[in-house]
């Protein structure tokens, strides 16, 4: 006889929901890599593709998620599992991806919260690249083990404190109540850091840097690459989180027109955040002499070296800047965590009839631990480095493909989950929908995975890729693992019993979602 499920909680309104979905595709990436990879692939120009796989990709990407979530009602591999028996391995595929990334994840973090309190007196001093690699991480390579660095684990520890609190007090008094108080919260802080920033000099030029069109450069395909890449990089699909927020929606939720805002308010946050950024590296820029095209304009040195040396040109208020920038790193970072980490605390929850208290403790505090062993360590930098490039451009370029063929093409279920979403939204989805997503996408998915492996095949030693080819055994091992890892659940859990195939309370007789009298959502 199949156990009874856990009653499922739903998102307590529409803004709530939005909200924590906003806060997830809202991360780290979209203040340091975006404005990066809209500067080297044609600037302004830039823009046309990108809203291109944003509509093609993007959105139509987030509408498959957040209706398998609602539909299925479960975390990613119970609602892989609904779907068929055979595909759970899926959903597992994606918490394992989703476990990996939170594990590196929350040290960023950490950095950014111990980089706020340095602001208010720049200790990074005159030489920031020194300060990061040398005093604050004592960086090591992949492989020297031994130092631990208590001050940053102290960091770590209180990421990891807060982040489970609110995962363990549930979806509506948790994620949905952190969010509403937090995501205006970062709005207010980016925002003042935007009107101070297109205050300096040399902004003006900076933001030509930025926004002056490249027409030539679109006209090749790795412009296009780059431009779906940003997009499965930052909406958060692929890896289990919009299903898993997904499940928590009521039945007359609008998915069409969530999924399009969701997605529009990532994007203009991403391109604010280019603005922005290329504001004061243009002032930076006029300061130093040196070429915008010559500083570091994204990823850990953008924010960890480039900020730091910008904050100490300043004029004026050069602490606020600082804390300005670093508590919205943090609280960017932070809301990204708990989604990232409510993926796998919900997949247990689910196929094993936990508690949420008790899964949160022993789902959620295994990971802290682990984070806890590897990343407040002298070799730290370099595992997250080796880890970040290998699960984002092999785990979810493939794992992500591999859903949505399944759904699409091999079960052939899209036909069902278009009249699901279609029948609580305004915006109905027909076969635009589906070639966007059973051929655009994919295929795009597969391109880009094609040209990850070859650069990294054919990296030269003065590549910027030469460590991940010489840490690549280790690289491979945690991408292949969170496969491996997703196959052995699926096996162990075959057999065992879940919660029933279909959840009567989101099924009528015809198989479509039942609308009864609720607040819409």
């Amino acid at each position: 006889m199949a156990r009874e499920p856990n009653v499922r909680e739903n998102w307590g309104s529409r803004l709530g929901f939005i909200l924590a979905a906003v806060g997830s595709a809202l991360g780290l990436g979209n203040i340091w890599r975006f404005p990066g990879v809209a500067y080297e692939n044609g600037g302004g120009a830039f823009l046309i593709p990108y809203l291109v796989a944003l509509c093609t990709a993007g959105i139509p990407l987030l509408i498959l998620e957040f209706t398998i979530g609602r539909r299925f009602r479960g975390s990613a591999p119970l609602a892989f599992r609904r779907l068929n028996r055979n595909t759970e391995f899926i959903g597992w595929w994606q918490v394992a991806i989703s476990i990996v990334i939170g594990v590196y994840y929350a040290v960023i973090i950490a950095w950014a919260a111990w980089y706020a309190y340095f602001s208010l007196e720049q200790q990074w001093g005159e030489d920031p690249a020194q300060f990061l690699m040398v005093d604050f991480l004592q960086a090591g390579g992949l492989y020297d083990f031994g130092t631990w660095l208590p001050g940053l684990a102290v960091a770590l520890a209180l990421v990891w404190f807060a982040t489970l609190a609110v995962i363990g007090a549930g979806v509506k008094k948790g994620i949905e109540a952190t969010s509403k108080i937090f995501i205006p919260l970062l709005v207010v802080l980016f925002g003042a850091l935007l009107v101070q920033s297109l205050t300096l000099d040399g902004a003006v030029d900076g933001l030509n840097a930025f926004f002056t069109p490249d027409w030539e450069a679109i006209r090749g395909p790795q412009v296009w690459l780059a431009a779906y890449a940003q997009i499965f990089f930052t909406l958060s699909v692929g890896f289990g989180i919009m299903i898993t927020y997904g499940s928590y929606l009521k039945r007359k939720s609008d998915i069409t027109t969530s999924a399009w805002t969701v997605g529009m308010s990532n994007s203009f946050g991403e391109i604010l955040a280019g603005i922005a950024v290329f504001s004061v590296l243009g002032f930076l820029a006029l300061e130093t002499g040196v070429p915008i095209d010559e500083q570091s304009y994204q990823g850990v040195g953008l924010a960890f070296i480039a900020f730091p040396a910008i904050i100490n040109t300043l004029p004026y208020l050069a602490g606020l800047f600082g804390v300005l920038f670093f508590v919205s790193l943090v609280v960017a970072g932070w809301a990204s965590l708990i989604s990232v980490v409510e993926v796998p605390v919900a997949a247990f929850e689910d196929r094993f009839g936990w508690g949420r208290r008790k899964t949160v403790m022993i789902v959620g505090g295994g990971m802290a631990v682990v984070s806890l062993i590897l990343f407040p360590t002298v070799n730290g930098l370099m595992v997250l480095d080796v880890t970040d490039h290998f699960i984002n451009n092999y785990g979810i370029a493939v794992a992500a493909p591999v859903a949505i063929i399944a759904v699409v093409w091999v079960l052939w279920r899209w036909k069902e989950l278009r009249d699901d979403a279609n029948a609580t939204s305004a915006f109905k989805i027909g076969p635009i929908w589906f070639a966007c997503l059973g051929v655009i996408t994919p295929l795009a998915l597969a391109v880009i995975l094609f040209f990850n492996v070859q650069d990294l095949l054919t990296a030269g030693p003065d590549s910027p890729l030469a460590d991940y080819r010489e840490y690549q055994a280790f690289g491979w091992a945690v991408a292949g693992g969170s496969l491996a890892f997703a196959l052995v659940m699926a096996v162990v859990l075959r057999r065992k019993e879940g919660p029933p195939a279909v959840p009567e309370e989101v099924f009528d007789d015809a198989g479509f979602v039942a609308i009864e009298k609720e607040v819409d959502l």
